[in-house]
Parts: structure tokens; C-alpha cells; sequence
């Protein structure tokens, strides 16, 4: 009797362990082996954005202009689900077009979230890995599989819109390696203008910006202004304004 629980017991286990592996596995491979992210993830994330940031009105844009829509992304990049999606699906991207980056930053506040949490996925992308190759030699499953390269981690930096006249002195906060590939981010790009400053504080402190995301891009002379600074440097937008409004007025949404 207490062989056959004995059995029973391990029989459970090495179940439950096998079932941790394939779920970890399948999380792993979205950032590690080329896997695209599923459709769902980025409907979801962008169905988020329709409902929490987008707003229909007379609004006076930060630019000086006025709109009648309005896009804040942070009630979205500060949202539980909506905060995960956004790193998950932004270091996917950095991890394809731009393999190389250290560090992911831009101007504080839109992108403090989205910095954070792109790192936060990395770092969990690289644990998943670890736990998979450690799981997998116990039990001895995929011995002749490559898992992949093993997921780089991805650091933040913030760039203050000033400099602070007390302590440091610091523009840059966080990751600062003269010579270092990274990427600058931002929330909503409307004329570009707080992102071509993260750009060039990023180039002052020595850094090399390879690429250039935005999470939501206005359409409205944004994308040329940064193209115009950032020179041969990549631009890339996960959303434009046009599919935030599609969606709001999806019947889902409305």
C-alpha cells in the first residue's frame, strides 16, 4: 500500500513538473525562438488603449494644437494587464528588429511604465529559460532540442526633462553606459518632440540609439521629425492613431 502511494505521489509529480516545463516553454518562446506573439495579446492590449486612454472631445494638446480626440496611454501602460501586454509585446519587438540593445529608455513620464516593464520582461523571459533547461536535464526531456539563445536582459533608463541641481546632477537615471546600443521609447507620439529629446540626451551621455518605438503614433508629423533627427535609426510604431479610433468605435468598445 504505501509503495503503490509512493508510485502514485511521484506519478503526480513528475506530471505536475512536466506540465511547469511546457507552460514555461511556451511562454519562453514568444521572446526566445522566434515565435510570434499571439494575435490576441496585441488586440487585447490595443482594445485596452480603445477603452482606458482614448477620449472623444475638444481637447488643447501638449504641442499647443487642439484635437477632438485625446490618447492618454498611461490610465493603459499603469493598468495591471495593460502594463504586462506592453512590455511583453515591446521587448518582442526590441528582441527582433533590435537584438543588440542593452538598455530601453525615454522621457520621463510617459515612458517610466513602458521602461519598466519591458525590463521586467526580460528579466522574467531569462528565468523562464533557466527554469526550462534546469526542469528539462532532470527529467530528461529535449536533450537533443536547442532552446535557443538565451534571452538578453534589457535595462531602463529615464531621461529627466531638466537636470536635477541637487545630488548628482543627473539627466539620465538608471542604466548610463557610454558606448551602449539602446532603444528610446514613448508612449504617444504626436510632433516627436519629447522623444527626440530623449534621443539626444541619450547621444550626449555616449550612448548609440539603434531604434526608436512608440507605442501609439498620432499621425501627425511626429514620424518625420524623429526620422529627421534619429537619421538612419529605425522608427517603429506598435499602433497608430487611426487603429485606436477603429477600435474605440468597435462594438465591443462603444
Amino acid at each position: 500500500m504505501l509503495l503503490q502511494d509512493s508510485r502514485n505521489l511521484r506519478f503526480v509529480l513528475l506530471a505536475s513538473v512536466s506540465l511547469h516545463v511546457e507552460l514555461a516553454f511556451i511562454r519562453l518562446a514568444f521572446v526566445t525562438i522566434g515565435w510570434t506573439m499571439p494575435t490576441n495579446h496585441r488586440t487585447a492590449l490595443l482594445n485596452l488603449i480603445a477603452t482606458h486612454s482614448f477620449k472623444l472631445g475638444d481637447f488643447q494638446l501638449a504641442s499647443g494644437g487642439r484635437s477632438d480626440y485625446y490618447i492618454d496611454c498611461r490610465t493603459t501602460t499603469l493598468h495591471a494587464e495593460g502594463g504586462r501586454l506592453a512590455g511583453l509585446l515591446l521587448y518582442e519587438l526590441i528582441r527582433e528588429r533590435f537584438p543588440e540593445a542593452e538598455a530601453v529608455g525615454g522621457l520621463t513620464m510617459g515612458a517610466d511604465p513602458l521602461v519598466s516593464n519591458i525590463a521586467s520582461a526580460s528579466a522574467w523571459a531569462a528565468v523562464d529559460y533557466t527554469e526550462i533547461l534546469e526542469m528539462a536535464s532532470v527529467l530528461e526531456l529535449g536533450e537533443n532540442e536547442d532552446p535557443g539563445p538565451v534571452p538578453s536582459l534589457v535595462h531602463g533608463f529615464l531621461v529627466r526633462k531638466v537636470e536635477k541641481i541637487h545630488g548628482t546632477g543627473r539627466r539620465i537615471e538608471g542604466f548610463l553606459q557610454p558606448g551602449a546600443q539602446v532603444v528610446i521609447v514613448d508612449d504617444v507620439c504626436t510632433t516627436g518632440g519629447s522623444t527626440i529629446t530623449a534621443i539626444e540626451a541619450a547621444r550626449e551621455a555616449g550612448m548609440i540609439v539603434t531604434g526608436v518605438v512608440c507605442l501609439v503614433d498620432r499621425e501627425q508629423g511626429g514620424r518625420v521629425a524623429i526620422e529627421a533627427v534619429a537619421g538612419s535609426t529605425p522608427f517603429v510604431a506598435l499602433f497608430t492613431a487611426s487603429d485606436v479610433r477603429a477600435a474605440h468605435a468597435a462594438p465591443d468598445n462603444a
